[in-house]
């Protein structure tokens, strides 16, 4: 194969699609569902005694600098009484997604957009979700909001869930939004044209951070995942960047945390069942005990989060070149996370990562399944309605969900390996520095520094421990299995 088709842009997605079909993920929207999709037309927007018009105030969005599927946006606002408010809009997605519709059974089938560097994989077509159903700027939207009332020190003094009408005044991208509030750059140019909206940026990311703070003082863990991202000129892959977990990000991050703690509690309140989102206490505890052992720091017997934050954070301060390493091995013990159905009157499982105990997803419906579930139970209490959903019917969903984000993520991290193979694919030969990041009966595994990629070691090694710094020479890729192997020059 070409040096040129290799770096070819279409070649990935051929992969990616592969990746996702041997999964047993779709592809492509159904006929069915874009038939029905092609009629639909914009919701005139009447407001009625149960909903509210709220789209005079600044709300905005903050997402990916290329994202087109706008879930949620964001306001503050202090009421009559002073008090302080935060309000997050989530995209009325069932408005136009009927439950057992065409386009309902497409979104139910993968239950998640998959994002890979070549091609993205909504679970919804564009036009709903880039259009119809984006909370994109300057046009009136529908919205399912989460009206939080906080105190001063960020401690949920109360909340209030409520249909609105609202407008986006403002999109915004993470970096750029980030590099203002830590002082490197201007107010981006989308928020210069929109008056008090430099202020209400400021009070949000205050916010957030008290929100930020409480959590860890609970034992929320932070970890650093090593996901590099693709970066394209055309249909080359030029390199491969890591993504910065940035103030902006936590701004988001902290309000969808709160939010999702509300929907939940709200779901609750009404004595029935709910798609939670869970992290259970890790099994394999102990293994995560003799692991920080190894580096010096003593953890309780029992599953104790704040314990483990607290190990965590000093590493992180102690050794930040190595901490996404243990992230990942701790990540990998903690078990992943997956969706189960739980009834009012039930002791809650909780998200341990989190360090909360009612926690669902809601606030993404234009991109996962389980939100699109939890807005339509939401909407169905609002409008006093029975339950959209059965028991057996939300416990099989459970299932499904947890099944299909499963695999989806599997063939995410399959093609950042992709990306990787082909992008050093022209490479063969040359040496880079890199730390050794697994030593087991499997093998022996690298992460280069630049580009940020790992592999595997082959041929005979020298004794190697993990956190080692070597230099390695790149051997071979396979571009299509993701493979890419080193042999150590010297450590």
């Amino acid at each position: 194969m070409t040096h040129e088709k290799m770096k070819n842009r279409f070649h990935l997605a051929k992969i990616a699609q592969e990746a996702l079909l041997s999964r047993g993920l779709r592809t492509e929207i159904s006929k069915e569902a874009m038939k029905q999709v092609e009629s639909m037309q914009e919701l005139e927007i009447v407001i009625h005694d149960h909903t509210r018009d709220q789209r005079h105030l600044l709300w905005c969005s903050i997402d990916n600098d290329d994202s087109m599927d706008l879930d949620q946006l964001t306001v503050s606002m202090r009421d009559h009484n002073n008090r302080h408010h935060i309000l997050v809009a989530i995209a009325d997605v069932d408005a136009y997604v009927k439950k057992n519709s065409a386009i309902d059974e497409q979104a139910k089938s993968n239950t998640t957009t998959v994002y890979t560097s070549a091609q993205v994989f909504s679970m919804l077509p564009e036009k709903l979700s880039h259009g119809l159903t984006s909370l994109n700027p300057g046009v009136d939207r529908w919205a399912l909001v989460c009206d939080m009332v906080f105190d001063t020190q960020g401690a949920l003094e109360g909340f209030e869930i409520y249909l609105s009408c609202v407008k986006n005044h403002c999109k915004l991208a993470y970096d750029a939004v980030s590099d203002w509030l830590e002082g490197h750059q201007v107010l981006p140019l989308p928020a210069q044209h929109v008056p008090g909206m430099e202020d209400q940026l400021r009070v949000q990311d205050a916010t957030a951070q008290k929100l930020r703070h409480l959590r860890h003082l609970q034992g929320s863990l932070e970890f650093e995942t090593f996901q590099p991202i693709a970066q394209f000129e055309g249909g080359t892959i030029m390199g491969l960047t890591l993504q910065p977990h940035n103030r902006a990000r936590q701004l988001i991050e902290e309000f969808m945390i709160a939010a999702n703690g509300c929907t939940s509690r709200f779901l609750a309140s009404h004595q029935g069942a709910s798609l939670r989102r869970v992290v259970r206490s890790p099994e394999k505890w102990m293994r995560i005990v003799d692991l920080a052992h190894h580096y010096g720091s003593s953890l309780p017997n029992e599953p104790d989060a704040k314990a483990l934050e607290l190990f965590l954070s000093e590493q992180r301060k102690k050794d930040p070149l190595r901490f996404p390493d243990l992230s990942l091995v701790i990540v990998k013990l903690m078990g992943r996370g997956e969706y189960v159905v739980e009834r009012h009157d039930q002791k809650a499982i909780g998200h341990f990562g989190l360090a909360v105990k009612d926690y669902t997803h809601s606030t993404a419906p234009n991109r996962r399944y389980p939100d699109l579930i939890t807005l339509r139970q939401i909407k169905a209490i609002l409008n006093c309605e029975p339950s959209p959903y059965s028991l057996s019917e939300l416990e099989e969903l459970a299932l499904h969900c947890s099944s299909q984000e499963d695999a989806a993520q599997k063939a995410e991290r399959q093609m950042r390996k992709c990306d990787a193979a082909m992008l050093l694919y022209s490479r063969v030969g040359q040496y880079f520095d890199g730390l050794i990041t697994g030593v087991n009966d499997k093998g022996s595994w690298v992460r280069i520094f630049s580009p940020p990629a790992e592999g595997r070691l082959i041929g005979p090694l020298p004794a190697l421990k993990v956190g080692q710094k070597v230099r390695v020479k790149l051997i071979s890729t396979h571009v299509e299995k993701g493979f890419i192997d080193f042999v150590v020059t010297h450590g």
